[in-house]
């Protein structure tokens, strides 16, 4: 099913370009057989093209790699589908994964080679042998993904067949943040890739917009030409981020674009399209090629960052060979999608075109090897570095003391020592209360009588009883306050009056 679908959106793209052409030569024969030997070209099969001028067989094997989503996402939507069915939510037995993934395969490799067949009878036929290795390679790859996808995206133990050291390696945490951040590294240089085209294309707008309209005059070869152009756009991407790695890329035998310079290019005929337009001009390099280093090194900074754990018990050694293997990732990944970007678009001149596969898989590890490995060295230091109060001056002895004095000498008030123990000061001597003095009493006056009386000779006057002296109450004793105790981390603060 996914075959089929990938083969007639394919079909029914060229019938639709056949048909709004004004040269409908071939007929619809030929137009199916175009639409078959482009649906192995998606899968990376390379096609031969015999009509030439000079007679010689040309190989067509530059794979567009926006048309290889097709193929891929169809199979992997078959594969999940076929692992939903047989889920066993129905009822029915649950089918093992091996089993769905051998079936999807090999439905899709049987319409594999009834295409090749097919296409060998059209004006590009597919080389047998590329079909051969090409078709099952993505085959295998996306149903793979799609099974895994199916299942959850599990993350456990390998199988058992698997060798045991081999299960021990790979459990380790290690290598997924090896792959995580070398995956981060080839990003951020198919970012800077689109960058650079992006830009190249803009100031050699004029170009590339005289050579869109001067390629073919009517409107259905032109959406063609503008089809072709989005389908190598991810292709493109690769060509830039190649160009900023250093090894460039070539165009024919000879002639290689590079930030030094771009030297060969005189004598070779490169065919018009819109993207080539976009080439760097002849000559040595300049300041601005040259400015392109910065995005390998942003590549090798992210592969640094990613790399590194959290954990605080991973050494320097470990974190150092994270950033390694990662770099290793990226390399591997950027040889891969070179290799996929490329290839010949002709016989002599064009048999070479694209950027070499293990030139730009090694300049990619060793840029992002140089800058990972120191990044992730520091940013562990930095992420592990001693705690605070352990040897800093801040947390010195005596130093939050003074802190201390100063804040509550700015606050008005006195300083309390937070460390040092204070003893207990002696209790205070209780006064006892004695006698009090005895005021002066004054004298008593006497009353004066209206009517006196004859009283008779008095004699000697006795003596007037003493005042009773009024004893005092005891003077309460003088309660004496706790001693106050310093209270570690706490803050003192004095109590102001509020403003008349």
């Amino acid at each position: 099913m996914a075959a089929g679908l990938g083969l007639g959106f394919l079909a029914v793209l060229v019938i639709v370009l056949w048909i709004s052409s004004p040269y409908p030569d071939s007929g619809p024969g030929g137009a199916l057989h175009l639409a078959a030997g482009l649906w192995l070209l998606a899968h990376g099969t390379d096609l031969v093209r015999y009509e030439t001028l000079s007679g010689v067989p040309a190989p067509v094997g530059m794979t567009p790699l926006l048309l290889v989503a097709l193929p891929v996402l169809l199979m992997r939507r078959a594969a999940r589908l076929g692992s939903a069915c047989g889920d066993g939510s129905d009822g029915d037995e649950v089918l093992p994964a091996s089993a769905v993934f051998s079936a999807v395969t090999c439905g899709y490799l049987a319409v594999g080679s009834l295409a090749t067949v097919y296409a060998a009878g059209g004006p590009m036929p597919a080389d047998p042998l590329s079909a051969a290795w090409h078709v099952p390679l993505v085959a295998v790859l996306a149903a793979a993904g799609g099974v895994w996808v199916a299942k959850g995206r599990p993350l456990g133990p390998l199988p058992e067949w698997v060798p045991k050291g081999v299960r021990r390696a790979v459990a380790r945490p290690r290598y997924a943040l090896a792959l995580r951040s070398g995956a981060a590294g080839a990003l951020v240089l198919l970012g800077g890739g689109v960058l650079l085209v992006g830009a190249s294309l803009a100031w050699h707008g004029a170009e590339a917009q005289g050579t869109f309209l001067t390629l073919t005059g009517v409107w259905s070869g032109r959406f063609a030409v503008l089809l072709l152009a989005l389908a190598l756009i991810p292709n493109a991407m690769v060509w830039g981020a190649a160009y900023a790695l250093g090894p460039g890329f070539a165009l024919g035998a000879g002639a290689t674009a590079t930030p030094l310079g771009f030297e060969g290019s005189a004598a070779l005929p490169l065919p018009r399209f819109p993207l080539l337009s976009a080439l760097p001009p002849q000559g040595p390099g300049s300041p601005v090629t040259w400015a392109v280093g910065v995005i390998p090194v942003a590549a090798g900074l992210a592969v640094g960052w990613f790399a590194v754990r959290r954990a605080r018990e991973v050494s320097y050694g470990e974190t150092a060979l994270t950033a390694g293997l990662g770099s290793t990732v990226c390399g591997l990944l950027m040889a891969g999608l070179a290799g996929a970007a490329s290839g010949p678009m002709g016989s002599r001149e064009l048999a070479r075109f694209g950027p070499v596969w293990w030139q730009t898989g090694g300049a990619a590890a060793a840029w992002t090897l140089a800058v990972a490995v120191p990044l992730a060295v520091a940013v562990h230091a930095w992420r592990n570095r001693p705690a605070a109060g352990t040897g800093d001056e801040w947390h010195a002895p005596g130093t939050r003391e003074r802190r201390w004095d100063t804040l509550r000498r700015a606050a008005g008030a006195p300083l309390v020592p937070d460390r040092a123990p204070v003893a207990a000061p002696a209790p205070a001597p209780v006064p006892v209360a004695g006698p009090a003095p005895v005021p002066p009493v004054p004298p008593v006056r006497p009353q004066p009588q209206p009517n006196p009386v004859p009283v008779p000779e008095p004699g000697p006057e006795p003596e007037p009883d003493p005042v009773p002296t009024p004893i005092p109450d005891p003077v309460p004793a003088t309660p004496v306050a706790p001693p106050v105790l310093p209270v570690s981390g706490a803050r003192v603060l004095s109590r102001r009056r509020p403003p008349l």
